[in-house]
């Protein structure tokens, strides 16, 4: 019977782990008569899948719904020290029956994988959208009004600043269609805001209106994690390499040489992030890899200027190209300051270094190619 079942959403608060980062949503399914206590977990996946970190990385990997006992799904939690929350779902019998229907519907074999999207279809989606597909109209989100406008990016943030490593590597991989505005439904991809959104949301049309949620438990309650801060963050550790790279030149430009290590790490560094831009960009599934204008000053061409460099030869072209990258770096800037994408703050002293040392080669080069010894190097 409907009634002997208790639906519930667990919410479990992010971990240590990139992986973790965001937290995690699950629906727990208690049969109060029988004692059985299942959850529905929708981000789980296959580690033995052939090619799996290839299917990873292009976003062919399918994630799939899984069942387990809600013991031994809080045990990752007790171990890691990951907080858990349960809000227990007051549901009328036929809507309780109409879930539970739905979820083993997409258990059965032929259902329960599905392609996952970070944004727009996960462990949090999956479970909003199957409150609006059972209870359709008598669903009310309760959206907060004149709720303040925050993008993709600036929601991810909130997340990652713990790991100012992994920040910078989402920043750099992921491109302008994230800094677009989400809207209030759209933000439930993240597990607190789903948490949140299930407190707010009331039912209606089938009696007095009533909220979604009947009452609320705290199963584990570990402290918070908490940033710490290292001198070894991407900020100061880029803003050290630039000024590095700055007394170089400036070295340079007194003694009339180019000192072209710094050069081929430089170049060779940004020539291959560019590499894997494209990568991300034309030749995965992953929708937010798209338009992502890193790839202005991270351009895989600057490997040509670390071949050049080490073959120690310089081609008419290459003095052209050094133009090119150099305007292409200053239109990085532009993009970057009048809003088209955000960049990760310690992605400019990298940009800086970029425009001086394509300007410092343009003119160098220059001179060679009117004679001058190329041992100067």
């Amino acid at each position: 019977m409907a009634q002997n079942y208790q639906i519930s959403l667990i919410t479990c608060d992010p971990g240590d782990e990139l992986y973790s980062t965001f937290g995690h949503s699950a629906v727990r399914v208690r049969d109060q008569m029988s004692g059985t206590d299942l959850v529905f977990n929708y981000g789980t996946f296959d580690f033995n899948t052939p090619f799996f970190y290839v299917k990873f990385s292009r976003r062919t990997l399918d994630y799939q719904l899984a069942v387990t006992t809600f013991d031994q799904f809080l045990y990752e939690y007790n171990y890691f020290k990951r907080s858990v929350r349960e809000q227990v779902l007051d549901l009328s019998p036929n809507q309780t029956e109409e879930i539970i229907r739905f979820l083993r519907t997409n258990y059965l074999p032929e259902n329960r994988k599905y392609r996952y999207d970070f944004f727009y279809d996960n462990c949090a989606t999956r479970i909003r959208d199957m409150m609006e597909s059972v209870l359709g109209g008598q669903l009310d989100w309760m959206e907060v009004e004149n709720a303040p406008q925050i993008t993709f990016r600036q929601l991810i943030d909130e997340y990652v600043y713990p790991l100012p490593w992994s920040d910078l590597g989402i920043d750099l991989a992921l491109g302008a269609v994230i800094d677009q505005h989400a809207q209030e439904r759209e933000k439930l991809f993240l597990p607190d805001y789903l948490e949140a959104a299930f407190g707010r949301a009331e039912i209606i049309g089938d009696g007095p209106r009533r909220p979604l949620v009947k009452s609320t438990q705290i199963i584990y309650d570990f402290p918070e994690r908490s940033a710490t801060f290292s001198v070894l963050n991407p900020f100061l550790v880029f803003w050290a390499i630039a000024i590095v790279i700055g007394m170089v030149t400036y070295l340079g430009y007194r003694r009339k040489k180019i000192y072209p290590i710094t050069d081929i790490l430089l170049f060779g560094s940004l020539g291959l992030l560019g590499v894997l831009i494209v990568y991300l960009w034309f030749f995965t599934e992953h929708s937010q890899t798209k338009m992502n204008w890193n790839l202005l000053w991270a351009f895989p061409g600057h490997l040509l200027i670390v071949l050049m460099i080490i073959l120690r030869k310089i081609p008419d072209w290459l003095r052209h190209y050094l133009l090119v990258s150099l305007i292409l770096a200053d239109l990085g800037l532009i993009f970057w300051l009048v809003g088209v994408q955000s960049f990760h703050a310690s992605v400019l002293p990298l940009l800086l270094a970029t425009i001086l040392r394509s300007n410092f080669l343009y003119y160098n080069l220059g001179k060679w190619m009117r004679k001058e010894n190329p041992a100067s190097l």
